[in-house]
């Protein structure tokens, strides 16, 4: 008999909603079990713009998703201030955009209670240097930058100090179904190929765009939309505010700084699978040729990485998946034959621990737990294994004195080797393995202009050090780490970030024969 594990409820997928759903339902006293077949934030919520919606943006196409991002705003501020930047959030318009749009905007915004104040013009270009000299009409919105890998970060650890459990590269492999009940969930433990038992009693399905596949798993189906986005990362941060184009929602026309970088984007592709996604080189120009109408210098300004994620929607959906709501969906799935599993899937990373109430709203009326959701009031910790993915922080708070022999392992991102070290322990014990993967989705090694050229390696031979990695586990990994930056870095080489790319290829590949490994 494999190793059975027993749970009160099994919490499928680990980005901001299953992260989430865990700390909801250990605040009210429950025993948790979260899995992922990946990492904290392998999926849409470590592939977004990390903006914190005024809701704005949607009163034209969903005023419900409006309505939803404007309220869970004020309660994050409030409970999860230490994850967002309050820059506040420009509309501006460029001529030739839709005059009928710009004049309905403030009506729209009125309907939703969305607090808005309108700028003119000229005041707009002193607030915001870069806007574009074409601009014609500009509102002052609630927008706010959020870091959604602290948010999943600190959510988990919270959830882990109430007795939560998390099982990292713990894929699901299939459900053994009963009397209309899923007996048990038969998972895969990707580092030891080992197969394990989860015994639960509701099992809720929290996968983002692979919600339909872990329904299908117990012969369920739903209708989803899978849409890809890509977003580009500037080597420096273009604005103060978050900059929307002021037109119905489309693409290239949102900008959010996110701590030294801002983040342009977005696209919408519709794709059939969310496994083997990556931003195109039409898609980079696209978006640039779109941005540069509000701002003039996202043409000339250097872009480090390229990202995407998929926008699991449900419903067929029309021509445009922009017209799909981006209100969520919480499914029972008693009404198709299985009593215990719960979907929650789409909504908007603003809304995420809305939809994190919901779905455990309805895990605990199954379960007979009266126990009211905290998470409305309650502030979310601060935690020393999520600081680190913050960007800027020691440009924020320079070194101490006693802090002069922690080496700097991440010259890009200033990361020292303390910080390194706090990531290991933290994923050693939530039962991960720490690579350097997992230490990226963790904190900001990587993500700077050299994409991984230095930091890699720096890291890896600390590791060795240290007796984290052995024997050729250590080669494998940084192949997999160089290639997840690789996959950023493709569609958009052109002047240095060309020149970057190829020293980095002639270190790994020139001078320590990586591409020879096998």
């Amino acid at each position: 008999m494999k190793k059975m594990i027993e749970t009160q409820v099994l919490v499928i997928g680990g980005g901001v909603t299953g992260t989430g759903i865990a700390r909801d339902l250990s605040l009210r006293g429950l025993n948790v079990i979260l899995i992922e077949k990946q990492d904290l934030n392998a999926g849409a919520s470590g592939g977004n713009h990390g903006l914190l919606h005024s809701g704005a943006r949607y009163i034209c196409s969903d005023p419900g998703a409006a309505v939803e991002c404007k309220n869970e705003l004020e309660i994050l501020k409030k409970t999860a201030g230490h994850c967002i930047e309050e820059t506040g959030g420009l509309f501006v318009a460029v001529k030739g955009d839709d005059e009928n749009y710009i004049a309905d905007f403030p009506g729209m915004c009125d309907a939703a209670k969305i607090p808005f104040k309108k700028i003119d013009p000229a005041d707009a270009k002193e607030m915001e240097p870069e806007l574009s000299d074409d601009t014609i009409a500009v509102y002052e919105v609630n927008d706010a930058a959020i870091n959604p890998f602290k948010l999943s970060i600190e959510n988990m650890n919270d959830s882990i100090s109430r007795e939560g459990q998390f099982f990292s590269y713990s894929k699901v492999e299939s459900f053994k179904i009963e009397n209309k009940k899923i007996c048990h969930a038969i998972i895969l433990n990707q580092l030891s190929n080992e197969i394990f038992y989860i015994k639960a009693d509701i099992y809720l399905n929290a996968s983002g765009a692979w919600a339909g596949n872990i329904a299908a798993m117990a012969g369920i189906h739903i209708d989803m939309v899978l849409s890809k986005g890509s977003l580009l990362v500037t080597s420096r941060r273009i604005a103060r505010r978050v900059i929307n184009r002021l037109r119905k929602a489309t693409d290239g026309d949102i900008l959010v700084p996110g701590g030294v970088v801002s983040i342009l984007g977005t696209t919408s592709l519709r794709i059939d699978s969310p496994d083997k996604i990556f931003p195109t080189v039409d898609e980079v120009d696209y978006i640039i040729s779109e941005g540069e109408k509000m701002i003039p210098a996202l043409k000339t300004c250097r872009y480090i990485r390229a990202y995407c994620g998929v926008r699991p929607l449900v419903g067929e959906g029309e021509h445009d998946d922009r017209n799909v709501s981006r209100g969520f969906a919480l499914i029972d799935h008693k009404k198709d034959g299985v009593d215990n599993l719960i979907t929650i899937t789409g909504g908007k990373l603003s809304t995420y621990r809305l939809m994190a109430e919901k779905a455990s709203d309805m895990a605990c009326k199954k379960l007979g737990c009266s126990l009211a959701c905290r998470t409305r009031v309650l502030a979310l910790p601060s935690t020393k294994s999520g600081e680190w993915s913050e960007p800027g922080v020691l440009v924020n708070e320079p070194f101490k004195p006693g802090k002069m022999d922690d080496t700097i392992l991440c010259e890009c991102e200033m990361v020292p080797l303390s910080a390194v070290d706090t990531i290991i322990d933290a994923i050693k014990k939530s039962k991960g393995r720490p690579d350097l993967t997992s230490i990226a989705l963790r904190s900001r090694v990587g993500k700077g202009p050299c994409q991984g050229a230095f930091c890699s390696v720096r890291i890896l031979s600390h590791m060795y050090n240290t007796d984290e990695l052995t024997h050729r586990t250590g080669i494998n990994d940084l192949k997999d780490f160089l290639n997840e930056r690789w996959k950023g870095e493709q569609s958009l080489l052109w002047d240095q970030a060309l020149v970057q790319s190829s020293l980095k290829e002639i270190i790994h590949c020139g001078l320590f024969g990586l591409e020879l490994e096998t």
